[in-house]
């Protein structure tokens, strides 16, 4: 019976050895640890560039719905700057006409004008007129300086055509005059 013992005993120390985990060297537990953070490290890289890559087309698309009919705007300026120089050309005389067929024709063209304009606004166009604001190159286009007396150096004097801005962006400069300094205020002014 002591053989039986024996065997039994051999048994259950091998069911005992399968049972607990092979050991592994401390290296290789340090190598995947040191693995799994390098693809810890690349996965949160992976999808901070996913999320940059996304903002960045979200703003992409978001200019091109604002910014996309740039260039359309700017041909339309010139049928708008035309039609608007057409009515003024028109005098008070002309205005003041009693023919009907004449005056239908100068509402139209005002009516014209507008709806136009009110097209471009719909559409993020607006147009803007910088009559008494100071002069600013990124905003206006200085045709010449005139000496004017009531308006202060530096400052627009005359809108000689409108500008129109896009979203936040200037589509054209306004032209304009820029008041200058009369001669007799700067004798003053260093005397």
């Amino acid at each position: 019976m002591s053989d039986q013992n024996a065997d039994n005993d051999t048994v259950a120390t091998q069911a005992d050895e399968s049972q607990q985990p092979e050991m592994v060297p401390a290296e290789q537990v340090a190598a995947a640890l040191a693995a799994a953070g390098d693809f810890k490290d690349k996965l949160l890289r992976a999808l901070a560039d996913m999320e940059n890559l996304r903002k960045r087309t979200e703003r992409e698309v978001a200019d091109a719905r604002v910014y996309g009919i740039t260039g359309f705007a700017r041909d339309v300026l010139q049928v708008a700057d035309n039609m608007h120089r057409a009515l003024d050309s028109v005098g008070p005389e002309l205005r003041a006409s009693t023919d009907t067929g004449v005056k239908a024709l100068i509402e139209g063209l005002e009516l014209t004008e507008r709806e136009l304009l009110k097209i471009l606004e719909k559409n993020g166009v607006k147009k803007f007129s910088p009559l008494g604001e100071k002069f600013d190159p990124n905003l206006h286009q200085a045709m010449y300086e005139v000496a004017d007396g009531s308006a202060a150096p530096g400052t627009v004097a005359q809108v000689i055509q409108a500008g129109y801005s896009i979203g936040d962006r200037i589509l054209r400069p306004a032209m304009v005059a820029v008041a200058k300094a009369s001669p007799k205020s700067s004798a003053n002014d260093n005397g």
